[in-house]
C-alpha cells in the first residue's frame, strides 16, 4: 500500500544512470519521487571503479553493503584508483538466464550502490525503473535495490504480471525469479535469485517496496488490477511521446513521412478508466507543464511523471558534453526526437535525439564496429538440443543468422547498450582505437524544456523542474 501522502511527481528512470542517484536524491529532497534507472547498473558500478571512482562514491556506497566480503571481491576485481589510464574497461558477466555468482554479486552491488547513494542522509522516497524487455537482469537487480531499502519498483516495455509476486517473496527472503521469453521455448525457463544463498548469514531484513507498472492502454490497468497475484499498487500510464521505448501502435504498423510510427485514438488510454480501476496512477508522455499536472489531477490522478525537463537539467548524469549538445539545440530550437520503429534490438519503437556526431547519424553508427558485447537486450532462444542460446539483432549479422535470426530482423538495428553507456562518459576505448558515440534518448514533447530555459537560461537544476511544475497544482 502506498504510503501518504503519494508524490505528485514522478522524475523518470531514463537511460542507463541519466537519471543518476544525484538527481534521484535531489527530487527526494524535495518530496517527490527521485527514481535511478536501474539499467546497467552492474557496467556502471565497474566501469566508474575503474575509472578510479571518482568522488569516492562507490567505495562509501559499498562500504555499507551488507555482506562485506562480496564488496571486497568487487573492489578487489574492479577498482583502480588511478584509473585505466586510457584502456579498455574490463569485460564484466553477460546476462543469462542461469548467471554466474560473478554476475549475481555484481547486480546485488551495483543496484545497491545507486539505490544507497540516492537514500543517503534523508527519508524521503526513491524509486528504481527496471525494463521488462530486460528480464534476467531483474531477480538479481531488484534484490540488490531492496537490500538499500528503495521505496518503489517501476517497470515497463512490457507486461510485468510477475513482478509483485518475486518482490514478496525476496521480501519475505525466499528465492524469487521470473519467467524468461525464450524464442522457440518448448518448456517453461525461470531465472531467479536466492537471496539466502547470495548473502547467507548478512542478508538483513527486506521490505516489500511499492510497485508501479507502467501501461500505455487502459485495459491493461484492468487486467493487471483483476489478479490479486498479479495487482502492482499503482500504474504510470505512458502515452507515445514519452522518451525511450514505448508500445507499439496497435495494428499495422504505418509510419509518417519522417518514418515514425503513427498512432491513433486506439493507441492511448482512456483516463477516466484508469481512474475507475481504483489504484493511485500517474500520467506520463507529453505532460511536464504545470497545467498538465493540474488537468490530470482533475482526472484522478495522483501526478505525473517526467523524463526530459530532468534529462536536461544540471542534476542529469549525461555526460556534460553530450548534455551541452542539447540544450544547444534546445536554444536553437534545432532539436529533433525521432521515434525509431528500428533501432531498438528489443523490436520496441525507441525515441532518439537526432544529434551531430551521434549513433542517430547514419554514416556515425555506419563506422561502428558491428558487434555485442554488453548484450543486455540479447534474446534467448532455444536450440534443437534444447539448450538456451543468446542472440542479438545488432551483432554481426552473418552470427545472428547463423544463430536462426532472421535477416530482416538485422536491417536499422543499432547496439544501444553501448551507446547509452556513451552518453554519461562511460563509453568503451577499444583496442584497435574506436570509441562508442553516444545515442540519446529523449521524449518528443520538448515544451516543458523550452518553458523552463526561459526561465533559467544558463540551465535548470532538478529541484527547478519540479518547483516549476508545482506552480499550478
Amino acid at each position: 500500500m502506498i504510503r501518504e501522502p503519494a508524490p505528485m511527481i514522478i522524475q523518470g528512470g531514463m537511460g542507463v544512470a541519466v537519471s543518476s542517484w544525484q538527481m534521484a536524491r535531489a527530487v527526494a529532497l524535495a518530496g517527490e519521487l527521485g527514481v535511478v534507472s536501474g539499467t546497467a547498473l552492474d557496467a556502471v558500478l565497474a566501469r566508474r571503479l575503474q575509472d578510479g571512482d571518482p568522488g569516492g562514491h562507490g567505495v562509501r556506497a559499498l562500504a555499507h553493503f551488507p555482506d562485506q566480503r562480496l564488496a571486497g571481491r568487487i573492489l578487489d576485481r574492479y577498482l583502480r584508483p588511478q584509473g585505466r589510464g586510457g584502456a579498455p574497461y574490463r569485460p564484466h558477466p553477460t546476462l543469462t538466464i542461469e548467471p554466474t555468482r560473478d554476475a549475481v554479486e555484481l547486480s546485488l552491488a551495483g543496484n545497491f550502490a545507486e539505490v544507497w547513494l540516492a537514500k543517503e542522509g534523508h527519508d524521503g522516497v526513491v524509486g528504481i525503473n527496471f525494463l521488462e524487455k530486460i528480464q534476467m537482469a531483474t531477480p538479481a537487480a531488484a534484490l540488490g535495490a531492496m537490500l538499500a531499502g528503495v521505496d518503489y519498483v517501476l517497470m515497463g516495455a512490457g507486461i510485468p504480471r510477475e513482478i509483485p509476486r518475486l518482490l514478496r517473496d525476496l521480501a519475505a527472503g525466499r528465492p524469487g525469479g521470473v519467467t524468461i521469453d525464450v524464442t522457440g521455448s518448448t518448456r517453461r525457463h525461470v531465472s531467479e535469485v536466492d537471496p539466502v544463498a547470495a548473502l547467507g548469514e548478512c542478508l538483513p531484513a527486506l521490505a516489500r517496496p511499492n510497485f508501479l507498472a507502467i501501461v500505455s492502454l487502459h485495459s491493461l490497468a484492468s487486467y493487471l488490477h483483476r489478479d490479486e497475484e498479479i495487482r502492482p499498487d499503482g500504474f504510470v500510464v505512458e502515452g507515445p511521446p514519452a522518451g525511450g521505448h514505448s508500445a507499439p501502435p496497435r495494428g499495422k504498423m504505418q509510419l509518417d513521412a519522417d518514418g515514425d510510427p503513427i498512432y491513433g485514438d486506439r493507441d492511448l488510454a482512456d483516463l477516466r478508466k484508469v481512474a475507475e480501476v481504483g489504484l493511485p496512477f500517474w500520467v506520463a508522455g507529453a505532460r511536464a507543464t504545470p497545467e498538465a499536472v493540474a488537468e490530470v489531477r482533475a482526472l484522478g490522478a495522483a501526478g505525473v511523471q517526467c523524463g526530459t525537463v530532468f534529462a536536461l537539467s544540471t542534476d542529469s548524469g549525461l555526460a556534460p558534453e553530450v548534455r551541452e549538445r542539447l540544450m544547444v539545440g534546445l536554444r536553437e530550437g534545432t532539436l529533433v526526437v525521432r521515434n525509431d520503429p528500428r533501432a531498438s534490438p528489443t523490436g520496441f519503437p525507441f525515441k532518439v535525439a537526432q544529434v551531430e556526431g551521434t549513433v542517430s547519424e547514419e554514416a556515425t553508427y555506419a563506422a561502428r564496429p558491428r558487434l555485442c558485447d554488453l548484450s543486455y537486450l540479447r534474446e534467448p532462444y532455444e536450440r534443437a538440443d534444447g539448450s538456451v542460446g543468446y542472440r542479438c539483432p545488432s551483432e554481426p549479422v552473418e552470427v545472428f543468422v547463423r544463430k536462426g535470426g532472421a535477416l530482416e530482423d538485422t536491417v536499422g538495428r543499432k547496439c544501444l547498450c553501448n551507446a547509452l553507456m556513451a552518453n554519461i562518459g562511460l563509453g568503451q576505448e577499444r583496442k584497435d582505437g574506436y570509441v562508442e558515440r553516444p545515442g540519446i534518448t529523449l521524449g518528443q514533447d520538448l515544451e516543458g524544456p523550452r518553458r523552463l530555459l526561459a526561465l533559467h537560461p544558463q540551465g535548470w537544476s532538478a529541484v527547478q523542474a519540479v518547483q516549476w511544475l508545482r506552480t499550478v497544482a
